[in-house]
């Protein structure tokens, strides 16, 4: 694969999907509507499109909200949120259990399960979240008038990841989370067990981008000379002495995040297979212990992360929506290991 391609496939792996635009109107600009101003300067959008994100104030014009017939001045500072242009793919629906965790005409939150790809891709066209979400919409009793067609993505969770994501159903709803998801106004709660004992609750930040040695996994670059910015917040839910159970609270969403933060500080998350998660890294070298932790591996099918809250302001019914899943059950065997083996 090309160095282009993985630009383009960390792009899309990208777990926020919405782009933020910014432009400077030349000093010799005349008068212009901002949709047409908009529409001439990002590619693969509509005037639709940008009067639904003026709507959820996801245009700015030096710093202050306006609506889609404000006229562009000379200097003016323009930005706008959007979310990411649909892809020209296919999507064959395909039906596959998905657990629905919240529903109504506007949006759906899924349980997503491990093991499962949220959108085709290269080398994943089928069997994917996106496939079962449009078998579902498929047979839907009834649909809104401003169903938008096919599932609206703002966010992503890893294939090994499970738990709670939200899925538009309109193109309003899409593009108010997009903003929300900017905002950093969405709440995401993730559980995950990590290797070692973490001491106390902490925050890490560091720029996350492609490793430079191997392009296929992401890297922490403290210095912030490549990659995009970073924030996880973390505390202590529960030690077993060589593994602990933690809290990650996500300031930004960047591909493999916790991922890559935790075992940048020396925590990589238990079983992750893309980091070395998957060998001992605490512990003794007795067999029965080297036994236990094999079995442990044997209920996971990668790392043991679960987005477990997620909460967001409703696009239409502006109430907030808290949601809280369950462990799946081979997280949950896990943990009921370390409690047996450590008698915590």
């Amino acid at each position: 694969m090309s160095e282009d391609s993985l630009e383009k496939q960390e792009e899309s792996n990208s777990e926020e999907l919405f782009e933020h635009y910014k432009f400077l109107a030349d000093p010799g600009q005349e008068v212009l509507r901002i949709d047409k101003f908009l529409m001439d300067r990002i590619p693969n959008t509509s005037r639709n499109k940008i009067q639904i994100a003026s709507k959820n104030g996801n245009i700015l014009v030096n710093n202050i909200k306006v609506k889609q017939n404000y006229k562009i001045k000379p200097l003016d500072e323009v930005s706008i949120v959007l979310p990411y242009p649909v892809r020209e793919l296919e999507l064959l629906p395909e039906d596959i259990p998905i657990e629905v965790a919240y529903e109504d005409d506007d949006l759906l939150v899924v349980n997503k399960e491990a093991n499962m790809v949220v959108h085709p891709g290269y080398g994943n066209y089928s069997g994917t979240l996106v496939n079962a979400l449009v078998h579902h919409f498929d047979n839907l009793p009834t649909k809104s008038k401003d169903f938008f067609g096919r599932p609206g993505l703002v966010h992503r969770l890893d294939k090994h990841t499970t738990g709670l994501l939200v899925v538009a159903k309109t193109e309003h709803a899409l593009t108010n989370l997009a903003k929300q998801f900017y905002d950093r106004t969405t709440e995401r709660r993730y559980w995950a067990l990590v290797w070692g004992d973490v001491k106390e609750d902490g925050t890490v930040t560091g720029h996350v981008g492609r490793s430079i040695k191997n392009r296929k996994v992401m890297s922490v670059f403290p210095d912030g000379e490549f990659g995009k910015h970073a924030v996880t917040h973390y505390k202590v839910l529960k030690r077993y002495g060589y593994v602990t159970l933690v809290e990650c609270k996500l300031e930004t969403g960047r591909t493999h995040q916790i991922r890559i933060h935790m075992k940048y500080i020396g925590h990589t998350l238990f079983n992750d297979l893309e980091y070395g998660g998957d060998s001992i890294l605490k512990g003794t070298t007795n067999s029965k212990y080297k036994k236990f932790i094999e079995n442990c591996f044997d209920h996971l099918a990668g790392q043991a992360l679960h987005a477990k809250t997620l909460g967001f302001q409703h696009p239409v019914k502006n109430e907030r929506i808290q949601l809280n899943s369950e462990l799946p059950a081979g997280f949950q065997a896990v943990i009921d290991k370390w409690d047996r083996y450590t008698g915590v």
